[in-house]
């Protein structure tokens, strides 16, 4: 029977004490939702006093015989074991084969089978050795979270955990992972350990991306507007030498000039600055430098360096060439009024 991996925690139970021989097979090629699919089943396993363990890697050199040995003992200590089968490639050659197709004929009643595979086709789901499997079990086949989807995968495991993200801040976590779980699943609980069930906005994923920074991306977009070049220049190589993020530098970068070149506007329409800057509720440990930006730049070369960060943005994604700590450069030192290169085409 096949299960899909978001429904597997709400029939574990049932399933494990419904079956008389029960058996999982879980396969895919995404790492996390895969272990964690594992991790669940041991749990359930162990709540059910399958409190054995085996363990057994299957390649080239894997004998059979161990597998035999294992599931037609009985423990001295325990009552039941679990059996975990890792056959990465999916193939369990001839051996294999009969020896899985003999396991499902007669199940140990005190053994539980887990066979963690690595993606399945349809090949694999059609051979008589994971047919027989599938009958007595359950497969939980695992797919890669597509890239529309990851968005709403983030906000769900966040508010799991009580947090209550923004539309920002999760955009921002998307675009920090690359579609990699494992790694947004890291940042998830970095954010929880630092914040706990709060508002998590997209600050709060910025404070803790510079948590482990000496140079934070932050204080690199104020120094800029300040227009401290060589401050900028040395937090740049700062930030470059500690492996920080281009994405998220290239984020804070420009959504400031976004800002600023709304405030730039209202300025071109004859309102002071003063007041543009008290309008937009800019904190005030920040008036300085906000009021230095818009002191020196007009609305049009904001729209410029949007245009820089855009062609930043492609460079990253690999739409475009370049040297991507150079171009973040060339676009803090612009914002503190200091033009290096001419301005690539978008």
């Amino acid at each position: 029977m096949k299960l899909r991996f978001e429904d597997l925690s709400s029939q574990l139970a049932s399933q494990l004490k419904g079956m008389t021989a029960p058996i999982y097979i879980v396969g895919g090629d995404e790492p996390l939702q895969v272990s964690e699919a594992c991790g669940a089943i041991r749990q359930q396993a162990r709540e059910l006093g399958y409190s054995e363990r085996h363990v057994l890697h299957v390649d080239k050199s894997f004998d059979w015989q161990g597998f035999y040995a294992i599931t037609n003992s009985y423990s001295l200590f325990s009552d039941r074991q679990l059996i975990e089968l890792r056959i990465p490639t999916t193939k369990p050659g001839d051996k294999g084969s009969k020896a899985l197709l003999e396991y499902a004929k007669n199940p140990p009643e005190d053994s539980l089978l887990l066979v963690i595979l690595g993606k399945v086709d349809q090949q694999t789901q059609r051979s008589k050795w994971f047919s027989a499997l599938d009958k007595k079990g359950s497969f939980v086949q695992v797919w890669p979270v597509e890239p529309n989807r990851l968005p709403v995968w983030i906000n769900q495991r966040m508010r799991s955990k009580g947090m209550q993200p923004t539309p920002v801040a999760v955009q921002l976590l998307v675009d920090r992972v690359e579609g990699n779980l494992l790694a947004a699943a890291q940042e998830i609980d970095k954010l929880f350990l630092l914040f706990g069930s709060e508002n998590i906005d997209e600050e709060a994923v910025m404070a803790a991306v510079a948590d482990s920074a000496r140079y934070d991306i932050y204080s690199l977009v104020d120094v800029a507007l300040l227009g401290d070049v060589n401050r900028v220049t040395r937090m740049m190589a700062g930030l470059k030498a500690e492996g920080a993020e281009t994405v998220l530098t290239l984020w804070a970068l420009t959504r400031e000039i976004r800002t600023m070149h709304a405030m730039a506007l209202k300025v071109a329409t004859g309102v002071r600055v003063d007041q543009v800057v008290s309008q937009s509720r800019v904190w005030a440990k920040r008036k300085s430098a906000v009021t230095g930006g818009l002191n020196r730049h007009k609305a049009q070369n904001w729209e410029l360096m949007l245009q820089q960060a855009c062609r930043i943005d492609r460079v990253i994604k690999g739409f475009s060439t370049g040297n991507v700590w150079n171009e973040l450069l060339q676009l803090a030192l612009m914002m503190a009024g200091v033009r290096l290169f001419k301005a690539n085409a978008v």
